[in-house]
């Protein structure tokens, strides 16, 4: 009987680093689609002018440290990178946006710490921070659901908008946010923060058109669509279940006890859980395996505390959406989480610590 002895770490599958990260990008694929198609096609063109970039600046930088470029590309974590900017970037949004912060993720927040695995932070969170606080103009101008609009526009013209601002029939892209009554739409996130900072309820601020079951026309059908590729990702043993769960629980016992504290003054659970990028931060973005806990017990703080800094920075933050923010807040607390959470080596005593 032979033995095969392999240092650590021990895995059951055989899956390489980029067959995960072609998987993640797969089992987004739901979700990038309902965003497409509640919100028109100017999501896949972000995701195209963000690869481009992400790919370039990498295999640029690589060439210059005299490193193997084309298996670094060919894992395909670059492509990921690109895949979360774009789904976190408002759809028509202008293309060197896109571009600054795609290669923002790469070059800085990726190969400025020495490639992937040595990343502090999460790519893309860090890059869409960057932008967020940089240009909030054009990262808070989200479109209105196509069905509230009262310009239709297609995948010509979301390229025409993205690249010079106009449609080919010269709408404007605050003219093409105007939903059918006239008004300029905000998300959901930021409409109900808006109106609860003016004293409206929460029930009055959801009586408009716009709000479907809480969460919002489209937003409801996109968290669902990201669930269900989580979903997926936690069959498969992509991923661990600790962050996801630990994350969506916070956010849930945080928001539920606010809102049974003051109806009127805090939003609901389901508000929290199926608007914005509940489900994707926590699937597809919490959930990175380099920038997280490495620990179990460590993933479950990580978690929770993300989905409680969430739940924080939507109620009393400068920020209708908080997942980029609590990500790269709890980026900053991975090493001193796995220091304290990591397992006693078996045959030694615990020391205090």
């Amino acid at each position: 009987m032979s033995f095969r002895v392999a240092s650590s770490p021990h895995q059951r599958t055989q899956r390489s680093t980029g067959d995960l990260m072609r998987l993640v990008c797969y089992c987004a694929v739901p979700g990038f689609a309902a965003q497409i198609w509640f919100f028109g096609w100017g999501t896949l063109v972000q995701f195209c002018i963000a690869a481009a970039v992400a790919l370039v600046t990498e295999i640029a930088i690589l060439e210059l440290r005299k490193r193997d470029f084309e298996r670094a590309v060919a894992d395909c974590s670059a492509l990921l990178t690109a895949l979360l900017l774009a789904l976190c970037l408002p759809p028509l949004a202008p293309w060197w946006v896109t571009a600054i912060g795609a290669f923002f993720a790469i070059a800085v927040v990726k190969q400025l710490y020495g490639g992937l695995g040595f990343n502090l932070f999460n790519p893309a969170m860090a890059a869409y921070v960057m932008l967020l606080v940089s240009f909030p103009v054009a990262m808070t101008a989200w479109l209105p659901p196509q069905s509230l609009t009262m310009q239709d526009y297609s995948l010509w013209d979301a390229l025409s908008v993205i690249f010079t601002g106009f449609t080919t029939e010269g709408y404007s892209l605050e003219q093409l946010r105007a939903t059918a009554d006239g008004f300029t739409m905000a998300t959901p996130l930021d409409s109900v923060k808006t109106a609860l900072g003016r004293g409206i309820t929460f029930d009055e601020a959801i009586a408009k058109p716009a709000f479907e079951g809480e969460a919002g026309i489209g937003w409801f059908w996109v968290n669902m669509a990201y669930l269900a590729g989580g979903l997926v990702l936690l069959k498969a043993k992509a991923i661990n279940w600790h962050i996801p769960v630990s994350m969506l629980a916070a956010i849930g016992l945080c928001a539920g006890a606010l809102h049974l504290s003051s109806a009127d003054t805090f939003a609901s659970v389901w508000f929290h859980l199926f608007s914005g990028g509940t489900m994707l931060g926590a699937f597809f973005i919490a959930t990175d395996p380099v920038s997280a806990c490495t620990t179990n017990k460590g993933r479950l703080i990580y978690g929770a505390l993300i989905g409680l800094w969430v739940v924080i920075i939507r109620t009393w933050g400068g920020y209708p959406d908080a997942i980029a923010f609590a990500v790269v807040i709890m980026n900053m607390a991975v090493p001193l989480l796995d220091y304290y959470t990591r397992p006693r080596v078996y045959g030694h005593r615990s020391k205090g610590r």
